[in-house]
This record gives C-alpha cells, structure tokens and sequence, in this order.
C-alpha cells in the first residue's frame, strides 16, 4: 500500500501507457478505456503473445512508439503485414522484445496484462526501470509476490490493482494503515457452477464453464472462476500487495457481482466497493490513480439493485481454496509450482483432455511434489515453474 499512495503525477497531464498482453481480454478493455479519454492516456507501447491479426489491427490504429510479440514466427508475420502501415514501429520479438517494451523509456506505466507466469519477467524488468505498475497480472504476485513487491519498494514503484476485487481493497484503503486492518473479504461470483453438483461437476464440459453468469472475461481466467481456483490466486496477490496474512483474508459468494470487496477494521466498521460488473472502471483506476473522471466505464444504479447476497464458498466441490492456503503455508516456490500446473491443466481441460475434477487433482499432485525452498531467488522460481509444468503434463499423460 506504501508504493501505492506515493506521489501523483500532474492532473491534467497525459499519461504514458505500455501495454503488455493488449490483445487478451484486459488489454482490449484497456484501450476502449484510452479511447475514451484520449487527452488523458496516451498509448506508447503494445506487446502480446502471437495473436497477429488482432495485435496488427492495434498497432496501425494506435501507432505506438515501440511493438513486441512473443512468438518470433508471429512478430515476423506481423511485420510482413504492417510493412505497407506507415508510422508503425518494427515489431520486436521474444523475451528481449517484451522487455524493449515493458522498458521503453518514455513510458510513465505499465500496465501487466500477459496471460500467467509469463508476464513475471517483464513486470520486473518494468519495475527495476522504474515504471509505475497497473497489475492486472496476478500471477505475477502469486510466484514472486514477496520478490515484485520489495523491488517495487527499493525502486520507489507503485504496484496499482488492476483485478475488480483488488482495485475495490485499495480503494477502500486510501488514508487508512494497514494496522488498522482486520480482515480482507475477496467476493467471488461463484462461476457457472455455483449450484451444480459434485456429480455433474465430474462430467462438466468445459463449453459450460466458459459461461460465467455476470462477467465477460477471457478463457483461462473464465475456467479459474468455474474451480474457484481465480479466488486461490486472488487471496494470495492481496497477501503481497496490502501486507495482511493470509489467515486474515477470506472468500465469499456473492452471486451479483456489484459488492467487489470488503475491508473490516480493527474497530469492526467495514467499508466495501461497488459498482457494475465491467473491467473498464477498475482499469482507469488503476491508470489514472489518484484521478477520477468519467470514462468508459457504465453507472451503478442503486434503484435496480433487489438483493444482494453473501454465502461461504463449499470448499468439498471447489477443493482449489484448500490448495492454495496450504501452498501459502508451504511457502517458498509451493504458489509458483501451483499457479504453473493450474494453467497446464486449464489448458488440458479446454482441451478436452481432463476433467473438472482433473484441473484440482493435478494441481494437488504436483503441490505434494514440489521442491521446498524457504527464500527462493527469482530463478529459483523460474526453476520450479518449468519444472512444475513438467510434472503436471506427466500427471495428465498417465491419468488420462
């Protein structure tokens, strides 16, 4: 929260945005967001993995100063396209790309938006050239929370929250210290599944778990919320960037998805956020923090709202809750080996390779494998993210 509430910069300054993962679904929202307010958000620099046509169709409408896609074979596809684009920069490829543009130097911020582990590299790249940081990445602080986090501190870097229930804590924290807290309450919508039994959970196709009832979100992250597993990783990006513990941060359903999160003070008063069920409002949070205008982002109205409900998750048919607070107590590289097998077996999932179920099983597997390592160096995290992919595809080979 220190790094958050440092200085601001001028209000009606424009602002100098990079752009990392533009082509997933944050990064979209992110540029309807600087479309609408164009004399306060400048787009400077775009990277993403190998969506070509889409990352394409951005760099010739936005013109940044600098480009990068992660896969070399489409970066060079790319360039063959936006060869005949005047005012668009070569595009940059691999890991050196990404850091070209997570770095480039008349950025102000950066905001993180790559899918997974991957977005860890250039995060930190980003902070140690002093680039404030929009997290919207939150594997990034479920690897190497403790690592971003203290780099962020010694390069005098803001770590913004990007995530609805984060943003909504921070918000909520603003002139308050973090003594004063008592507990996190992180909201969670539920997913698609949030009646469906342990039966039917078994055989759940992954068509269905795609249907999230109130958020329109990408892929992964929509697969995440149907195991609960996003919550998991929630739980532990807010342990690093607001300094609570973990036994001090809860989860609880709450269907609606209008309540983003709570915060209960030493004195037992609560505050909570608010508002629509629409990324863009807690992203121009996160890029115009300490502003506030009118943006893209739609008005909650209070009238509309019938009910608003609060349960605690069944943590028997979502077991991902109980396996991230034993990963946390674990320690060390145990939420790095976790988050890298959870997006292996995501990815399985979506493929038809394995269950519901099987997505929490090979995590669980891999989780009693890992190494235990009490302070881990960033390439020991690195080490055991690899080697946990491994594990985890071994997993699914034999469990097929």
């Amino acid at each position: 929260m220190s790094a958050m509430n440092s200085s601001s910069s001028d209000n009606q300054a424009v602002k100098n945005i990079v752009l990392l993962g533009s082509t997933g679904s944050i990064g979209t929202q992110t540029l309807e967001v600087a479309e609408a307010l164009p004399e306060r958000l400048r787009i400077m620099g775009l990277a993403a993995h190998s969506n070509v046509e889409l990352f394409c169709e951005q760099v010739a409408k936005w013109k940044p100063q600098v480009a990068a896609l992660f896969d070399e074979s489409a970066a060079k596809r790319a360039n063959e396209i936006l060869s005949t684009c005047a005012g668009t920069p070569r595009v940059l490829s691999g890991a050196e790309g990404l850091e070209s543009v997570a770095t480039f130097a008349d950025a102000q911020l950066v905001l993180g938006a790559m899918l997974g582990a991957a977005g860890l590299r250039p995060t930190i790249s980003a902070i140690r050239a002093g680039k404030d940081i929009a997290i919207a990445n939150k594997e990034t602080l479920v690897a190497a929370g403790e690592i971003v986090v203290q780099e962020a501190r010694e390069n005098n870097v803001r770590l913004l929250p990007v995530d609805s229930e984060h943003s909504a804590i921070a918000q909520c924290l603003l002139g308050e210290s973090t003594p004063a807290v008592k507990k996190l309450t992180i909201t969670a919508s539920g997913g698609p599944f949030v009646e469906t039994s342990r039966e039917e959970l078994k055989i759940a196709p992954a068509s269905a778990a795609l249907k999230h009832p109130t958020w329109s979100m990408g892929r992964k992250i929509s697969i995440d919320s149907a195991t609960l597993m996003n919550k998991t990783l929630e739980s532990i990006e807010a342990r690093w960037l607001f300094d609570v513990m973990m036994e001090n941060i809860e989860i609880v359903v709450h269907r609606q998805s209008i309540v983003h999160s709570f915060v209960t003070f030493c004195d037992n008063s609560v505050k909570a956020q608010l508002g629509v069920p629409d990324m863009r409002l807690p992203i121009q949070w996160a890029l115009l923090f300490p502003d506030r205008v009118l943006g893209a982002a739609p008005a909650l109205d209070i009238l509309k709202l019938s009910t608003l409900t609060f349960e605690a998750p069944d943590e028997t048919r979502f077991p991902a809750l109980e396996i991230g607070r034993r990963a946390m107590q674990i320690g060390g590289v145990a939420p790095a080996a976790m988050n890298a097998a959870n997006e292996i077996a995501v990815q399985a999932y979506l493929d038809g390779q394995t269950n519901f179920y099987g997505i929490t099983s090979c995590v669980n597997w891999v989780l009693e494998r890992c190494e235990t390592i009490a302070r881990p160096s960033l390439d020991e995290i690195f080490h055991a993210d690899e080697r946990a992919r491994i594990m985890a595809k071994e997993y699914l080979q034999k469990s097929a």
